[in-house]
């Protein structure tokens, strides 16, 4: 079973020889080689660039034996797309080029050439995918409309996230327009990486947990499920949705294909609770990256041990690899995983 076929799969609770594994931010700046490249060129620089998008997403792969490449790219280059252009801030965090304050920048946004002004990340895709070849996953990627939405009306990263929520109370219809321009773009620019040769795609909806509960659905996830059924079945899709492992059944209400859950849920009782209709991929601390490999075999077995060996599981982290993990906590990851098999 080639690493493509046990992803795919496991994507639809078939039984595999192994769990499959792929890691959330799994490129980074944890690896040297990586390090090296950002000396030389800024992040945009990186992720406008098909050639070094395609080597930045394949660095892992030479090192690691993971069974799927996620493309290197960024949630934000649909709001670039749309018109608001994104930076990194010299103090930290994501900055939107000018904040989304009114009507009339609301308005201004277009999602009518999205697969035009985005088609480098195609590019990148396809060229991944030559020199990847036919035997690994390769998985493409977006924010939720909310998540974006909350960058876009905030100015970027924030703390308290009055803007989008005052927005969203205050002037609905506005709310609505502005996650509907959103919802369009990335239902072209999916497809559009489907075309290019994604087997599979993560939606991240990394602020749904900044919803009120009452609110979740008609804010964040009815948007998702639009976006899900407008993909008509054509690829598995997995939903990340950080601190709403909770709302496990209601995600799963979107259509899609695999849940992914975040550290804070208990996986032997979501797996108990949602049975084997549904894949669900996590969910390993990121932080036991950073320790050592003895914490990290103990911790990754014990996860496996919660799994337990019935179809649909993908192992993976709970969030993004951090940049101070360690590569010989990684190596003692994949060598519990790879040696692991479901009997």
């Amino acid at each position: 079973m080639t690493p493509r076929e046990r992803f795919l799969a496991t994507a639809r609770c078939q039984p595999v020889d192994r769990p499959p594994v792929w890691l959330m931010r799994q490129a980074g700046r944890y690896l040297p080689e990586y390090r090296e490249l950002k000396a030389q060129h800024d992040f945009v620089t990186m992720v406008r660039t098909p050639e070094l998008a395609a080597e930045v997403t394949l660095q892992p792969l030479r090192r690691f034996p993971l069974d799927a490449a996620i493309i290197f790219s960024d949630i934000l280059v649909i709001p670039e797309a749309l018109g608001q252009g994104y930076h990194f801030r010299d103090q930290g965090g994501i900055g939107m080029d000018y904040l989304l304050d009114s009507r009339e920048k609301i308005e201004a946004l277009d999602a009518g050439k999205v697969t035009e002004k985005l088609a480098y990340v195609g590019d990148a895709l396809r060229l991944t995918r030559r020199q990847l070849g036919d035997d690994t996953a390769l998985l493409g990627f977006c924010g939720s409309p909310w998540t974006l939405a909350c960058y876009m009306v905030e100015g970027g990263s924030a703390k308290d996230f009055i803007a989008i929520k005052k927005l969203a109370w205050s002037e609905p219809e506005l709310f609505e327009a502005l996650l509907q321009k959103l919802t369009d773009g990335i239902v072209e620019y999916l497809h559009m990486q489907i075309d290019a040769g994604a087997d599979a795609l993560q939606i991240f909806d990394s602020w749904g947990a900044i919803c009120p509960a009452i609110h979740y659905d008609a804010w964040s996830l009815r948007w998702i499920h639009h976006i899900i059924h407008e993909l008509k079945g054509r690829v598995p899709v997995i939903l990340y949705a950080k601190g709403m492992g909770h709302k496990s059944a209601d995600l799963i209400r979107t259509g899609a294909s695999i849940i992914s859950l975040d550290w804070t849920i208990n996986m032997r009782r979501i797996r108990k609770s949602l049975g084997h209709s549904v894949a669900v991929q996590g969910n390993l601390d990121p932080i036991t990256l950073t320790t050592t490999p003895e914490t990290v075999r103990r911790e990754a077995e014990r996860l496996l041990e919660d799994a337990g060996k019935e179809p649909g599981f993908i192992f993976n982290l709970g969030h993004g690899m951090v940049p101070s993990a360690r590569i010989e906590c990684v190596e003692a990851l994949m060598e519990v995983i790879t040696g692991r098999k479901n009997a």
